[in-house]
């Protein structure tokens, strides 16, 4: 499986230049032929969440019509990290992810489990309740967003559903890179799963981001690490390299779910 990862900056608040500049990024992500195309969290508005009323993407219409007739038109995947989302009827408004086949047909929508307090997620918008895996050509892939990143049972579920590749999509802070580093491959080695996480980068309201997307494979080896700079790497992935290393060491056979 070839990924494109699109390590973007993304304008707070402006909506236009961010559906512009994904647009782009779609157009020169297909220029190296991938299988999928992941962006960062939150993309087409940023952390403006006292203005999520107005911004949030309504009933997830623009993001669609934009992801879809591209994956259609291109044969791509394209996992759209993640928007912000209003539902026409409830109101609520969610960080969504929403992911589309090589035939522009919606797989899966995400919405996220953890909604992070340092960031006041939890004053603007309305948590998930349902897990994140689609298909991809016979292998599960798992999804979460940024702050679900510090939560390892969300992780192992998603293996017990049949994930052998784990796909976070963030903004993280470079205030916390140690840890956002640590945790990915960490996740890795523990869940034997590749672990494709897709930052974003940039400033916005004097928070750094720093990009730092990561592709670590089921052994814990890191075969891609990003810079802080705007721009779309593209990583080959080995699929078979997850059964091989399951086989070697079992550790989903010797868990004691009898004790813990």
């Amino acid at each position: 499986m070839k990924a494109a990862l699109v390590q973007m900056d993304v304008k707070i608040g402006e909506t236009d230049i961010n559906y512009q500049k994904v647009e782009r990024f779609l157009h020169e992500a297909m220029s190296h032929q991938p299988d999928v195309i992941i962006f960062p969290e939150m993309w087409n508005t940023g952390y403006a969440l006292e203005q999520a009323a107005e911004l949030a993407d309504v009933d997830g219409r623009r993001t669609r019509e934009l992801l879809s007739a591209f994956a259609k038109a291109n044969g791509v995947m394209i996992v759209g990290g993640s928007v912000l989302y209003k539902d026409s009827v409830t109101g609520d408004i969610t960080n969504t992810m929403l992911v589309f086949d090589r035939s522009g047909h919606e797989v899966l929508r995400y919405d996220k489990l953890h909604l992070f307090r340092l960031m006041d997620e939890d004053q603007y918008l309305k948590a998930g309740n349902s897990f994140g895996i689609f298909d991809y050509e016979g292998t599960g892939i798992g999804t979460m967003i940024c702050y679900d990143l510090r939560f390892p049972f969300l992780f192992r579920k998603l293996v017990g559903l049949g994930a052998k590749v784990l796909i976070n999509t963030a903004q993280w802070p470079s205030a916390r890179v140690d840890h956002w580093r640590t945790l990915i491959i960490s996740r890795a080695i523990e869940n034997q799963s590749y672990m494709i996480a897709v930052n974003r980068c940039g400033t916005s309201r004097e928070t750094a981001f720093p990009g730092n997307s990561l592709v670590v494979d089921p052994w814990g080896e890191v075969l891609f690490e990003g810079d802080g700079s705007e721009q779309i790497f593209v990583v080959d992935i080995d699929l078979d390299k997850v059964d091989e290393i399951r086989k070697r060491i079992p550790v989903f056979d010797d868990q004691r779910f009898d004790l813990y």
